[in-house]
C-alpha cells in the first residue's frame, strides 16, 4: 500500500530475531497497562474503538505480569482520555494504569482507582428506578459495596449491580 501523506507510515509491530514480535513505542497517545487478562476487549468497546479508525491501536492479551499474573495492553496513538471514559474504564479493569504519552516519553502515569460512588457511568437494570424515567432528568448513583468481585448498589432503589452486568450497562 502506498503512503500518499507526507507522514511515515505508522509501524506499530515489528520482527525481532528469533521469530518474536514486538509492539512498537508510541509516539503521542495513551497506554493502558495491567488491565485484567481477557477485558482488554471491553476496554475497546468502552472507548467506541472498532478498528474502522484512523488511529493506530496495539492490542496485547494474556501477557505475563509480575504484578497481577496475566494481563491485557492498549495503546491508542493520538488520543488521551477523558474522565468519563477513565471511570468506565476503572469498573472494567481496576487495577489497570494509564500512561499519557507525548513525544515518546511516558509524562504522567496514573493508577486507576473506583471512587466510592460512581455517578453517570452506567444505567440501573431496574426499569422503575427513578433514573429510567424519561420525565425525570436524574443521573444513576451508584455505591461501590465491594471491590473484588465487584458489586455496586443503586443509591436509589437500592438494586444491586455485579461485575458481569456492568458493561452491559454503560451509558451513551
Amino acid at each position: 500500500m502506498e503512503n500518499t501523506t507526507d507522514r511515515p507510515m505508522a509501524t506499530p509491530m515489528s520482527e525481532e530475531a528469533g521469530g518474536k514480535i514486538r509492539i512498537d513505542k508510541i509516539v503521542d497517545g495513551t497506554v493502558i497497562d495491567h488491565i485484567r487478562a481477557g477485558s482488554a476487549l471491553e476496554v475497546l468497546k468502552i472507548l467506541g474503538i472498532t478498528g474502522k479508525t484512523g488511529n493506530v491501536v496495539s492490542l496485547a492479551m494474556n501477557i505475563r505480569s509480575s504484578r497481577i499474573g496475566k494481563k491485557d495492553i492498549v495503546k491508542v496513538e493520538n488520543r488521551f482520555l477523558g474522565s468519563a471514559e477513565v471511570a468506565r474504564i476503572a469498573l472494567v479493569a481496576p487495577e489497570a494504569t494509564i500512561n499519557l504519552i507525548k513525544d515518546s516519553k511516558v509524562i504522567k502515569k496514573t493508577r486507576i482507582e473506583l471512587p466510592e460512588t460512581i455517578t453517570g457511568v452506567i444505567k440501573c437494570p431496574n426499569e422503575r428506578c427513578v433514573t429510567n424515567k424519561e420525565r425525570e432528568p436524574i443521573k444513576t448513583k451508584y455505591q461501590v459495596v465491594s471491590r473484588k468481585p465487584l458489586q455496586l448498589k443503586c443509591l436509589y432503589c437500592w438494586t444491586l449491580v455485579d461485575e458481569s452486568d456492568v458493561s452491559t450497562l454503560f451509558t451513551g
